[in-house]
């Protein structure tokens, strides 16, 4: 488990928003720009100033850099002190079918300092920095308080609306350290040492002048006050955008468009806050989306998730989400992301009318089905990949069997609780293992995120050692019976499991277990392991050694290299006959209901990520059998 100087290392020296922050912190220098290279106005610069419709308050109070020439600067009033560049009416496009010559133009600028081949026009800047190639255009007001932060500092309370896994915001966050920070309150070193780091990125990225950064882009918005705009970002018909960061480069743009309000907040490389969307008190980790009239409030957002329409609060959100709809997510520690917020499901019920203090553990991969409702406090983090089915409440409990399905009962006995759900253990597995791998690859292809890393694969160490335990209480049973309950059966929280289902659960757990074995054992293969060795020596990696020791412990050792491999090819070839069935039903259901169902949707067959399943498995048996054949 790493320590707070290990998941921090670095930052504070390497942070990109830091070091250009410091570099305009000159404060010694005449200018944050040109350093000292600066110099006042001479008489005839005043004099043509002036014909051109500029006024200052004091003229004298204006510096310009070395190459100044005013032809560039009209009907501007100047207050305060002012540094202004070289301007040389180079085009600058302030959209996409407009340039203008780089210069100033019927604005007010206080106290700012302006950069050569920058372009400002019909626009108020007090109190800022206006770095090369930037716009600010038709912008109501551009102005900094005089003191500070960027919106960073804040305390945002996740998992506990009214406090309790408070993680103290600053841009450059990662889902791994706020998970610590929020999870680990025990650790008193790591949270002490954690408000140690955040006082001193806070005291490096505190400035008395908001910034601009080069080729930043401000235009047709009313007001932007306190934000640090970096390279390449955009703020664009934005309603408001206050006490801000928003990291970027030309090539991963942070954008902040079209009616949005954005206060109190950070935003990575690549995010989007736009279409009326609203986020306060929060950081948007990159390539993350709050869109749609999307509401984000004092919540984390990781890596590739997109917010809309719905609504967020006090969430920590970790990669990879898919909330599209109208929906509720409050109070809710999701770090490992990965799952989904179907339209109506309210996840949110941190209110047991004394106050707003209960917390919910999502757990990797979950799927909140449509109109869901899910009571606090409630623990799903040890059954990954689990499906609560459509209109299911469920009541407050720990759910410890991954790859499940939570529905509604078909029946209710008199000896189940008249609350309790019917759980499907390993259900995802044996009947959906369509969307389990097409996720997996939709990850793969869709991420856009350089700077997080990611486990895509389903079925890794700790998921399958959640599977192992899962599988070993089911077939801990002392007593058959037609149904068991969470005392009969540990884990099952309270949800009702039938034998049927059990037995059914007990062969997907297992066959899963065996397929991640023979997987690894294939990869160490085609790594270059010897046949001979391989169930003896240790693997190289941790993720191989994990699959060797259960493959050994399973039993799998006692058959030889040659039978395992011929057994993983039936199994690659089941799975994708079942990715293939999966997708099948959806088929059949849709004839039975729709005339034409068949002219409008892909059949199974002809399912891209079917057909990509099944040419994978063709090679992989073509590339088995080689390998068979040369031991």
């Amino acid at each position: 488990m790493d320590d707070i100087k290990t998941l921090v290392a670095g930052i504070l020296e390497n942070s990109e928003f830091l070091n250009a922050v410091r570099l305009l912190k000159q404060e010694k220098a005449k200018s944050r720009l040109f350093g000292d290279a600066v110099r006042h106005l001479s008489e005839n610069e005043v004099a043509r100033l002036k014909t051109q419709g500029n006024k200052s308050s004091d003229w004298n109070a204006i510096l310009v850099s070395e190459g100044f020439r005013p032809d560039w600067i009209a009907d501007t009033m100047f207050l305060g002190p002012c540094v202004l560049g070289a301007f040389d009416g180079r085009p600058v496009t302030t959209d996409t079918s407009l340039s203008l010559p780089s210069g100033i133009y019927k604005s007010t600028i206080a106290d700012s300092e302006i950069a050569g081949s920058s372009l400002v026009s019909g626009s108020t800047v007090a109190r800022y920095v206006v770095c090369e190639g930037a716009v600010v255009y038709c912008v109501g007001s551009l102005a900094c308080s005089g003191k500070c932060s960027f919106g960073n500092g804040r305390d945002i309370p996740v998992g506990i609306e009214t406090g309790g896994r408070e993680i103290l915001s600053f841009a450059d966050i990662t889902i791994p350290i706020a998970q610590a920070v929020a999870t680990r309150r025990n650790d008193n070193q790591l949270q002490s040492g954690y408000r140690d780091f955040v006082n001193a990125y806070v005291d490096a990225c505190t400035s008395v002048v908001g910034i601009v950064n080069e080729q930043g882009i401000v235009r047709h918005t009313a007001r932007v006050e306190d934000t640090y705009v970096g390279p390449g970002g955009v703020i664009d018909g934005a309603t408001l955008v206050q006490n801000c960061t928003m990291l970027c480069t030309p090539e991963e743009k942070a954008v902040i468009s079209h009616g949005a309000i954005a206060r109190n907040s950070c935003m990575q490389w690549g995010c989007d806050i736009t279409s009326l969307a609203i986020v306060d008190d929060s950081v948007l980790i990159e390539h993350s989306c709050v869109e749609r009239h999307g509401k984000v409030r004092q919540s984390i957002i990781g890596p590739n998730t997109i917010i809309a329409e719905g609504e967020v609060t006090a969430c920590l959100v970790g990669p990879f989400v898919g909330f599209h709809h109208q929906a509720l997510l409050i109070a809710a520690l999701w770090p490992e992301g990965m799952g989904n917020v179907a339209c109506g499901a309210n996840v949110g019920s941190n209110h047991t009318s004394k106050a707003p203090d209960q917390e919910l553990w999502c757990g990797e991969g979950t799927f909140f089905g449509l109109g869901a409702n899910v009571k606090y406090p409630a623990d799903f983090t040890r059954a990954p990949y689990s499906v609560i089915a459509t209109g299911v409440t469920t009541p407050p409990q720990r759910v410890e069997f991954p790859f499940s399905l939570i529905n509604i009962p078909s029946m209710r006995p008199n000896e189940v609780p008249a609350f309790f759900n019917e759980i499907f253990p390993g259900w995802v597995l044996s009947n959906n293992i369509y969307a389990v791998k097409r996720n997996e690859s939709k990850f793969l292809k869709r991420n856009k995120a350089k700077r997080s890393a990611f486990a895509f694969d389903a079925l890794r160490p700790d998921t399958v050692d959640m599977v192992v335990t899962a599988r070993n209480r089911l077939s801990d049973i002392t007593t058959k019976r037609e149904r068991y309950l969470d005392t009969d059966i540990p884990g099952l929280g309270k949800n009702v499991i039938t034998e049927e289902s059990r037995a059914k659960g007990l062969a997907a757990y297992n066959f899963y277990i065996e397929y991640y074995c023979l997987c690894g054992l294939y990869r160490r293969l085609a790594a270059g392991a010897p046949a001979s060795t391989v169930y003896s020596d240790a693997a190289n990696d941790a993720a191989g050694e994990h699959q060797r020791t259960l493959l050994v412990k399973e039993g799998l050792a006692g058959r030889s290299v040659s039978e395992n491999l011929k057994r993983l090819v039936a199994m690659h070839e089941k799975v994708a006959a079942d990715t293939q069935k999966a997708k099948e039903k959806d088929d059949g259901r849709g004839r039975a209901i729709i005339d034409d169902y068949g002219a409008a949707h892909t059949p199974a067959a002809a399912d891209p990520f079917v057909r990509e399943t099944i040419e994978k498995t063709k090679k992989l048996k073509s590339e088995i059998g080689q390998m068979i054949a040369r031991l």
